[in-house]
């Protein structure tokens, strides 16, 4: 559970982010909108990659509980996939901060967050995805097909080669072969 003086500091932290990317982010300008003193932003995250991370961290968490919510309402796993992955590209054309993140538009010098810093959005994303999976197909090796499939609509965020329903299909068709691999 996140604190109210956290979840401010977050909130503003990413839109601060959004706006103007990591090397523009300053740590008094997100006391300031959280109403804080600097010093509580450095004794809440240590430093300004430590407020990133956190904000990467409370932004996955929130769409690992939309994802997780898809996966269990339909009851046919790979209709449930498409569901999840359609939430997930369609939030991220809503929130500024996810699209700048993903795509690395307006904040390319937040790129690394997801790409060679993405570990913990990939682990956790990738955990949902295998535990949707398991229910689906107990006793199958699922972590490759769930960290594939996770890696993979990734991809297809930061480089879009067509339409939102054949990027579904694509990541849903490779599930499905790695399934029966």
């Amino acid at each position: 559970m996140v604190s109210d003086i956290t979840e401010l500091l977050l909130d503003a932290a990413a839109d601060l982010l959004a706006a103007r990317g990591f090397h523009g982010l300053r740590m008094i300008e997100v006391a300031g909108r959280a109403g804080v003193s600097r010093q509580t932003v450095y004794n809440e995250f240590g430093n300004k990659e430590g407020l990133v991370q956190a904000v990467a961290v409370h932004k996955t968490e929130e769409y690992l509980t939309g994802i997780a919510t898809r996966l269990q309402d339909d009851p046919d796993p790979w209709e449930a996939m498409r569901s999840a992955f359609r939430f997930t590209f369609e939030q991220t054309e809503k929130d500024r901060l996810v699209s700048a993140v993903l795509t690395g538009q307006n904040a390319e010098d937040l790129l690394p967050f997801i790409t060679i810093r993405g570990h913990p959005i990939l682990f956790h994303a990738t955990e949902v995805v295998e535990q949707h999976l398991s229910r689906h197909f107990p006793g199958r090796h699922v972590r490759f097909t769930a960290e594939t499939t996770v890696r993979l609509a990734l991809s297809h965020l930061l480089m879009p080669s067509g339409d939102l329903d054949g990027a579904m299909d694509a990541v849903v068709r490779v599930a499905r072969v790695t399934m029966d691999a």
